[in-house]
């Protein structure tokens, strides 16, 4: 089975993932305070979860998870790997704006997450297609 993990960051600036399929027969969550914590909280529930199935001898349904980010968990996330500036000449979006998104003070419409999201993979493409001498 495979099952889509949202991860977002809270107004508190801490983070959760959770299940956001309805054909898994288990909840999980996690928590923490940066996207990798959160990510390794919610692996710790799934083997408690298999754990728990194992004790009340019931065959556990594994899964393969995608994990999908807003905004705010996606910049903290790769942070180490791009910074407000680059994000800005990547995406086209103003790095004061971008900061806003960081911090939880804006949400990004729909059309500027889609546009994040289109401008990340572009870039992903043209650096799949890097080769060198």
């Amino acid at each position: 089975m495979k099952a889509k993990v949202i991860i977002e960051r809270g107004a508190d600036g801490t983070y959760s993932a959770y299940i956001a399929t309805d054909n898994i027969p288990y909840g999980i969550i996690g928590e923490g305070n940066s996207v990798s914590e959160t990510i390794e909280d919610f692996r710790a529930g799934y083997e408690d979860m298999r754990e728990s199935y194992a004790l009340d001898g019931k065959e556990f349904p594994e899964c393969e998870f995608e994990y999908v980010y807003d905004v705010a968990s996606f910049l903290q996330m790769y942070a180490y790997a791009f910074t407000l500036a680059g994000l800005s000449r990547i995406t086209g979006i103003a790095q004061g704006q971008l900061s806003h998104y960081v911090t939880g003070h804006r949400k990004p419409s729909i059309s500027t997450v889609k546009k994040i999201e289109d401008s990340m993979h572009t870039f992903a493409n043209e650096i799949g297609n890097v080769r060198f001498v």
